[in-house]
């Protein structure tokens, strides 16, 4: 039987340097119990190292949390990447990583990179230049995702900028994400009226949070027979009668 699973698969921990220092591991998952979230994802920034503290974190509490990261292309794009566990997240981030620019991170001007376990001990700063563009453009990324077996979806493309539209006018027939996430701003009705063309991807809408208080401003519902990663799939693909909606 399908039952509805209520999702936010695109938030940010205190690694993302623009994010809020308390978007930590215990915090995260109790404000995500707190808004009644069934599915989560940690989406940092070019890396994902702290989702495997996250997903510990709500170990026990029935919240199920996903691997994840957002990449930043070589075109500026931003591309939503998630997977069933830390392996094929980390897979991707050692790619990544390699197509980083040079230098160090400027805590001065760009925020702080913390690495935190799931009791929000510090572990460690990440030294690179986590909020730059890597050297892999949109298409090598998003085959690069599939072929992890992961999810792609391209970011808030109702953004002026950093999203598939406002960097390339337009989504190549070959660029093949799994979904597309409008942005908190934009309502569903609004979305239809501008963004119709895009109706050969399944949207989704996720709260993108920086801030505690973010978290779950917008979700997505997925009906699903559970919530795993496997049934999330599907339900993009709109198997067995799942499906997914949000206003």
């Amino acid at each position: 039987m399908l039952k509805p699973y209520h999702a936010d698969l695109h938030m940010h921990t205190c690694l993302s340097p623009c994010a809020e220092i308390d978007m930590t591991p215990r915090e995260i998952v109790a404000a995500a119990l707190r808004r009644g979230l069934h599915l989560i994802a940690v989406t940092d920034h070019n890396s994902a190292e702290n989702a495997e503290a996250t997903r510990r974190a709500a170990e026990g509490t029935g919240l199920v949390v996903f691997a994840g990261m957002e990449v930043t292309s070589s075109e500026e794009v931003h591309i939503l990447a998630l997977f069933e566990s830390p392996d094929g997240a980390g897979a991707l981030q050692d790619v990544v990583h390699r197509n980083l620019p040079a230098g160090e991170n400027d805590e001065r001007l760009y925020g702080h990179q913390i690495i935190v376990n799931k009791d929000n001990e510090v572990m460690g700063f990440d030294r690179r230049l986590l909020i730059a563009a890597t050297g892999l453009n949109a298409r090598a990324l998003v085959d690069l995702i599939r072929s992890l077996e992961g999810v792609s979806i391209a970011s808030h493309v109702d953004r002026e900028a950093f999203s598939v539209l406002s960097q390339l006018g337009f989504i190549p027939e070959d660029l093949r994400f799994d979904a597309v996430e409008l942005s908190p701003k934009v309502g569903r009705q609004a979305a239809e009226r501008l963004f119709g063309g895009l109706k050969r991807f399944p949207w989704v809408s996720f709260s993108d949070a920086h801030y505690i208080r973010d978290i779950g401003k917008r979700v997505t519902t997925f009906m699903l027979e559970e919530a795993t990663f496997g049934e999330m799939k599907a339900a993009l693909a709109s198997a067995g009668g799942r499906d997914i909606f949000w206003e």
